[in-house]
């Protein structure tokens, strides 16, 4: 025998092959079909584009980033205070390639032509699944646009730059960059989501640049990105209450702002993006939009910010899925690959019904998002639906991911998989930007002050009218439902979000088409014989039909 033979303990099989690189865009067929569907299609060969660096190089930038995570630096050698955050190469390259593309700017470049933000949902979609904590100033950057136009004069000096694809990490003054990316700071140690308990204070003391140049003495217990160029942030004047402001990483004057990093969070997750806790030792900030309305201004800006919770949260789901369905097309167990092993099958296609349902809502509420300068009626519409979806899918993502990783098995808890880092993430979007209580009062709040927004949602389930029995049967409920009294709906606000959310998404996939796909969610979804877990799938259920238009 051989020596080499004699010492052999084992030949490596029955492994998958390395998924990336692999073309994330054209694996992804219920993406492209929402693009198409909800008026982004012409934007195709862009996002097109980016689906390769997203299956592709950004993957490996992603796991470094996330392995190397951002380190805090107050002072330089000589103790001159710094307050800067460094991060590893991968971060810049991903921030770089991101803007480059048009993850937080192409629907502001594009803003003359419906569906560009539809399309910049696909491009944040696509970025999400390589690395999530890039996502965060991305998103701010892309969500401040509304907010700063409040104040004409500001948005004049600083929307060139914001929406520039270009991007530049070194510390120098935002006036100095072609490209700028902005952060935000709203939650303070003892008010959390009750911003209105906030003790930040600010004083007005000149005129300078662009607009009323106030001083901020407080602090923030969240303040997100902090090497952000400059970040939107809430805070009180004497006479007129919570305003907003855009505070700029350096002050005008081109020194550094009295903005003081007293650490980074150590998260759950989120590893390669930096989230801070600071104080204001008199940083300089202009006002933006009317005094006493900060939380109206910037509220502004926590809906778009709410909107990418919910891509977020849907293109989580899909890189799980795809994670899933790749092993188990090259792993065995017990005589046969899994992917023909009966109940294997029925998780996977479980697990593609939610990501189909997820992603068929995220982008109705991107095409809402784009229609609303134009059309009051989708303007109410996503008043409501961004809430429900945000509380919805992201509510489902983390047992989403879980079940992904049982798939893999043991792999799947292992940091190579990638799985675990998605499983780390998957709780962010459900807390950020308000929590499932917060969104579910918001829900409340549209249905009962905003008769156009209720109106608008059941104007979508009933264009799917006669689709199901089952949905046509759950759309008088939800009727009556919402007849109940104000106690009543509030205690049990949870249940009836997702109700409303479970028939959004079933009268959404009615609409695409897809009869056999529509008929399994209204079944598995609206039936009472539904299952609690994944893999719970019944009767007639198209399970090859669902795992065929998985991918990838």
């Amino acid at each position: 025998m051989d020596l080499r033979e004699r010492f052999l303990t084992h030949a490596v099989e029955n492994q998958p092959p390395a998924l990336a690189p692999y073309d994330a865009w054209n694996t992804d067929l219920p993406l492209r079909e929402a693009l198409a569907r909800e008026g982004g299609g012409w934007a195709e060969a862009q996002v097109a584009e980016y689906g390769k660096f997203a299956g592709g190089e950004l993957v490996e930038l992603g796991r470094l980033a996330n392995e190397h995570r951002p380190r805090f630096v107050p002072v330089d050698r000589y103790g001159h205070r710094l307050d800067e955050v460094e991060f590893h190469p991968a971060y810049h390259r991903l921030m770089a390639t991101a803007v480059r593309h048009g993850v937080p700017g192409f629907a502001w470049r594009h803003a003359d032509r419906p569906g560009a933000h539809v399309a910049r949902a696909a491009l944040m979609f696509l970025h999400n699944q390589a690395d999530q904590g890039t996502s965060c100033p991305l998103t701010m950057t892309y969500a401040c646009v509304p907010a700063l136009r409040h104040q004409p004069e500001l948005a004049a000096s600083w929307l060139p730059r914001i929406v520039a694809p270009d991007y530049d990490p070194r510390h120098v003054p935002a006036w100095d960059k072609v490209g700028n990316t902005i952060g935000m700071g709203m939650t303070e140690k003892q008010g959390g989501s009750d911003v209105r308990a906030n003790t930040t204070r600010a004083f007005p003391v000149a005129t300078a640049g662009p607009g009323q140049l106030y001083e901020l003495v407080g602090h923030k217990w969240f303040f997100s990105a902090p090497m952000c160029d400059a970040f939107l942030v809430l805070a009180a004047q004497a006479a007129g209450g919570l305003s907003c402001f855009l505070l700029p990483r350096f002050a005008p004057d081109g020194s550094r702002n009295a903005i003081r990093i007293q650490r980074l969070k150590d998260k759950l997750g989120d590893w390669s993006n930096a989230s801070s806790e600071v104080e204001f030792h008199g940083a300089t900030a202009w006002l933006v939009g009317e005094e006493g309305r900060g939380v109206a201004t910037i509220l502004q800006m926590v809906a778009l910010t709410r909107q990418d919770c919910l891509i977020g949260s849907a293109s989580l789901m899909r890189q799980a899925l795809v994670q899933a369905l790749h092993h188990a097309r090259h792993r065995s167990a017990f005589g046969k690959p899994l992917l023909q092993q009966p109940l294997m099958r029925n998780v996977l296609a479980d697990l593609a019904l939610e990501s189909e349902a997820a992603t068929a809502l995220t982008f109705r509420v991107a095409r809402a998002v784009d229609a609303s300068v134009r059309d009051p009626r989708e303007a109410a519409f996503a008043r409501l639906a961004t809430a429900l979806g945000k509380y919805w899918v992201c509510k489902r993502a983390p047992a989403f991911v879980n079940e992904a990783q049982e798939c893999l098995g043991g792999a799947g808890y292992v940091e190579e998989s990638g799985l675990p880092r998605l499983y780390r993430q998957a709780p962010l979007n459900s807390i950020w930007e308000g929590s499932g209580n917060i969104q579910c009062l918001d829900l409340l709040r549209a249905l009962g002050r905003e008769p156009a927004s209720a109106e608008a949602y059941f104007a979508e389930l009933e264009a799917a009218r006669g689709g199901h029995a089952l949905l046509d049967t759950e759309i008088p409920r939800l009727r009556a439902q919402l007849q109940a009294e104000p106690a009543v709906l509030e205690a049990g606000a949870r249940r009836l979000a997702e109700r409303l959310a479970l028939a959004l998404q079933a009268a959404l996939l009615v609409r695409s088409g897809h009869a056999a796909l529509a008929n399994t969610f209204c079944e598995q979804r609206l039936g009472s014989e539904r299952a609690l877990v994944y893999g719970g799938l019944s009767g007639a259920a198209a399970v090859a039909t669902l795992i065929e238009r998985a991918g990838p």
